[in-house]
Formats: C-alpha cells, structure tokens, sequence
C-alpha cells in the first residue's frame, strides 16, 4: 500500500486524544442507548442500527425494550412475536439472528452476555465489529470497531490505498484500527472513542462531500493532503443488482370477519420466515390455478418497486376480493389471517404498505 507502510507504519499518534476530545465536545449525544453499559440494550441498538438510520430506529428500539426489557424476556418470546415487532425495519435475518442469540445468551451463558470482544463472536449474528463495539461500550475492552463508516474514517485518515475487495487489505486495515487505540483507556474513554468513531464517520466524513473543514482531523488526514479524499476507501468490486418482477396474489374474504391469505415464505431466500401473499414470476402464473369464475374479479393494483441489497424488486399486486370462504385446494397453499391481527405478524415492508392500500393503517397496531 503506497498511503501507508508495513507493520511499524508512521501512524498519526494524536487521533485517539483528538477523537475523544471532540466526541466529547461535538459528537452526538441524546440517544436512548447512549450512556447505557447494559449489554442486551446496546446490542440491540447496534443490530437495528446496522444499514439503518438512526431517525428509523429510535421507534423501533422503544417498542422493542417495551415488549422485551431484558435478554430472557426476548428469549422466551415465540418467533413470530420477535418477527412482527421488527416489521418494516428490513434485513429480517437481522431479527431472527436476535432472536437466535437472546436464546443462546441464556441456555448457553445463563443470562449473561460475554464480557469480551472474543466471547461475544461465538454468539449467533454477532460479527467482529459488533462484537467490539459491545466490549468497548459495555466493559471497557480496548479494541477497535471497524464497520463501513469506520473503514471510510481510517482509510482517508491513512490514505490507504489497497484494495479492499480483497482479504488481506481487510486484515491489514484491522490491525491499523487496534494500533491505533488510545494508550491506556479508562472505560470512559473507551466509550467515547468508540462512540467517536462512529460519530466522525456519521456526520463529517461522509460517503459524498465530506466536510473536511469541520474535521478535526484535517491537519493530520494523509487523504485531505492528497486533495481527494472521497477516492478512499479503494474498492473496485462492485454490487451487481438483479431485476426481478414478482405478482401478489392479495386475495380478501369480506364474509364475515375480514381477512386476507397469506403465506409463510420458506426459511431461507428474500423476506425468509415473514407472512406474505402468494408471489408468482408471470400474472398469468398467478392465474393459471384458480376458478375461471374468478378472473374477472381481479383488479391489477398499481405497480411497486422495492431495493434490496442484491435486487430491484417490481411488485405486481392482484386484488380479488370474495364474499364467501373457497373450498380447500382452490388457493395457493396459506392460512387466513383476521385483518385486525394483521400487526401481529411479521410483513415485509413493502408488503405492509400495499395492505395498507387495500384496509385503513389502524389494523396494523401492535397487539
């Protein structure tokens, strides 16, 4: 790497004391898992927190907290509870990887979280770098986060210019994060160089225009002194996006209590294990199994468009509506779900708002 030498690099030896002293004085402050050295709520902060913003989550993590207060509570809840609770928050393998994880805590570590870094990997969903940002927020470890934010941070600080879409550049990057810790921490200021961290990346060194001149590290950033430090982090993968059209086969039972037919979709795949109408790849495989009787009650609903981080979704919602319960086999395989329990169930976000066009937003309260 040109930006950035061997193992015994020059590295900038007044970072740390700069970061903590301006975490101190401008980062962010206020959030509700801020100040907290509770383990279970700082992990969950940082598990909604990951590809999320944090305007987004702050209801979430409320709601959360509210039904789940502790680690046992969210252990013991049943999987669709956990699953309905994080509805239209996306990332769902995020929400059963929790899930996963609050019941290890407890089988496997009687309640107790991992008081290191190390310990806390081997628990389901948890990664390297929510890993250290718990050991670091919670128990006072000296180690380094070094999530994408992070990696924007260090790479323009050190102008690093190796690639990482590769392995060993990721590495490399690691061992430069923990090098460059503060000497001798107290807990206090591990939380707020950690927190720092985050914040720096958050709000001054941005993926696109970065304001370089709020930085406090302007004087020492090896980027800013090349003139064009939005060309860090080097990484010359790129995401390749599928497009995919999918049909909704929305059907409504308006005899009786109203309902609608919804699916489990399969464990593994997009939006795995949350409740969804039937999808076809054609409308005219939507079609193809159900009483000719009933084609001309279809209404094709406006079109939907959904990112995901691999996919452009194009949803194609098909309405029919019936007024008596169809006998068995003239459906999709699925279950009938009372439109009042809708809020009960875990619905992808896109799927939520299209259920919103066809019943008013109240049935989707949270028991």
């Amino acid at each position: 790497m040109r930006g950035v030498g061997g193992p015994s690099a020059d590295l900038p030896s007044t970072f740390a004391p700069l970061l903590i002293d301006w975490q101190r004085r401008a980062g962010r402050s206020g959030m509700p898992w801020q100040g907290s050295r509770d383990p279970y709520r700082v992990w969950l902060s940082e598990v909604m927190l990951q590809q999320t913003q944090v305007g987004t989550v702050l209801g979430y993590y409320a709601r959360f907290l509210e039904r789940f207060p502790t680690v046992r509570a969210l252990a013991a809840a049943e999987g669709d509870e956990v699953m309905a609770l994080w509805s239209g928050l996306g990332y769902y393998s995020r929400a059963r990887n929790l899930h996963r994880c609050a019941q290890a805590v407890v089988e496997q570590h009687g309640g107790e979280f991992p008081s290191t870094a190390a310990g806390l990997e081997t628990l389901p969903g948890i990664g390297a770098s929510t890993a250290a940002a718990i050991a670091s927020f919670c128990f006072g470890e000296r180690v380094s986060i070094v999530d994408g934010n992070v990696r924007r941070v260090l790479t323009r600080l050190l102008a690093f210019e190796d690639d990482l879409a590769q392995t060993k550049p990721q590495r490399r990057l690691w061992e430069l994060a923990q090098a460059m810790l503060p000497n001798n921490p107290s807990a206090d200021d591990m939380t707020a160089y950690t927190q720092g961290l985050m914040d720096l990346g958050a709000t001054v060194c941005t993926r696109s225009r970065p304001a370089c001149g709020q930085c406090p590290m302007q004087g020492i950033c090896r980027g800013h002194q090349t003139g064009d430090p939005q060309r860090f982090p080097v990484k010359t993968r790129t995401l390749k996006r599928r497009h995919e059209s999918w049909w909704l086969l929305l059907v409504r039972l308006s005899e009786g209590p109203e309902r609608v037919w919804l699916q489990r979709r399969p464990a593994r795949g997009i939006w795995a294990g949350l409740y969804c109408p039937p999808v076809f790849e054609s409308e005219q495989a939507a079609c193809a199994g159900l009483p000719s009787a009933w084609l001309d009650l279809l209404v094709a609903l406006d079109a939907v468009s959904h990112s995901l981080t691999h996919r452009e979704l194009r949803l194609h919602p098909l309405l029919l509506e019936l007024r008596s319960e169809p006998l068995p086999g003239e459906l999709p395989p699925g279950q009938w779900v009372d439109a009042m329990r809708l809020g009960q169930h875990g619905l992808p976000a896109p799927v939520k708002l299209l259920l919103q066009t066809v019943w008013t937003p109240d049935l989707f309260a949270q028991p």
